[in-house]
């Protein structure tokens, strides 16, 4: 199994440091991921907030890619209605160059208003402005030239220099929640991210759909799905069930207020009609059940419940990989150290022999 490290670089619930340390602390965990057998880097890209500090995920993972030469690094994701498609597809190809070909790039579409507004952008035009630039994209990294001529952005074709060096093919990515972002990641080609943040028998009939798609237009199987989600990591299984109740419920509580879930505003925006049946479940359920959900598709406790709840996810969801984040909902920098380092000692050397 390929597994990865996720640095989301928040401070929401954290009780004391600045966005300085914070940094510094999230860097410190890529370090010990980084020589401790993982197979990649990932961050997210998030702006003007303490939900999540990585208002360019590209430039983080130069950085990391120059530091740590014998690992991949990846971008989970790069929000494409927030960029010109052009600058993503050179940035790519200079930062895969740099890399010798480690890159993987994961697109997403964007899902908070807050950011949306902030970049004078409507959220009616997310899936719109995903469908037209992530084809343009990855076409350009294909033949080295990149052009388009859609609704939203009217690209003359033009060289990318440097040329990209290295075949993107199986290194695109695409975070797909809903059933439209499901089919979009499928007529990509890439592998679905997905969040572990409800059930994942749930999940299952949208993650086949996705699979079932990709082989109808690409005649080939598709490639190994990316669960992402949040781990609390401990020797003992009481404490481990207090730290994930604290910390992850912390998480979903940063999520209702980031992503603004018990508001009503999905229900007027296009394309987004899955987040508003999600928002409706949130108000219904109430951040009890919601963290009760949570705690039902993420990982934690010892090494060995992990690995159990893992396995018996590979039986329900077939092959995929995973990503994990272990700083997040106001973990203190040595409670997320040491589970970083527990799992990596005794659950990531079982799941790499899967």
């Amino acid at each position: 199994m390929d597994v990865g490290m996720f640095g989301i670089f928040s401070s929401y619930g954290w009780e004391k440091g600045n966005d300085t340390e914070m940094w510094q602390e999230e860097l410190q965990l890529f370090d010990i991921a980084a020589n401790s057998g993982f197979d990649c880097l990932w961050s997210t890209e998030h702006h003007f907030n303490d939900y999540s500090m990585v208002p360019d995920n590209i430039h983080l993972m130069t950085h990391l890619a120059t530091k740590y030469p014998n690992i991949d690094i990846g971008t989970a994701a790069i929000i494409l209605p927030w960029h010109d498609p052009l600058r993503v597809a050179e940035n790519a190809a200079v930062l895969d160059l740099l890399s010798n070909g480690r890159l993987r790039l994961g697109f997403g579409r964007g899902l908070a208003r807050r950011e949306f507004e902030a970049f004078r952008l409507s959220m009616d035009e997310s899936r719109g402005r995903f469908d037209e630039a992530a084809p343009m994209i990855v076409n350009a990294l294909k033949t080295g030239f990149i052009e388009g001529d859609g609704k939203y952005y009217k690209q003359p074709k033009i060289e990318l220099r440097p040329r990209p060096e290295y075949s993107f093919d199986g290194r695109i990515y695409a975070v797909a929640s809903s059933e439209d972002s499901v089919v979009s990641a499928a007529k990509l080609g890439a592998h679905i991210i997905m969040f572990a943040d409800r059930p994942w028998e749930m999940r299952l009939p949208t993650i086949e759909k996705g699979r079932d798609l990709h082989r109808e237009l690409h005649g080939t199987e598709p490639p190994e799905l990316m669960l992402t989600e949040f781990v609390v990591c401990g020797p003992d299984l009481n404490q481990s069930e207090k730290d994930a109740k604290a910390y992850q419920g912390k998480f979903v509580e940063s999520n209702f207020y980031h992503y603004e879930f018990l508001g009503d505003h999905f229900r007027s925006v296009q394309g987004y009609d899955s987040y508003q049946e999600k928002a409706e479940i949130a108000r219904s359920a109430g951040h009890e059940g919601a963290v009760e959900g949570f705690m039902k598709a993420a990982s934690w406790g010892t090494p060995d419940k992990i690995l159990r709840g893992l396995e018996e996810r590979h039986k329900l969801l077939g092959n995929f990989e995973l990503n994990i984040a272990f700083r997040f909902g106001g973990i203190p920098y040595k409670l997320a150290e040491q589970s970083l380092k527990l799992f990596a000692k005794e659950v990531l050397p079982v799941l790499k022999s899967w």
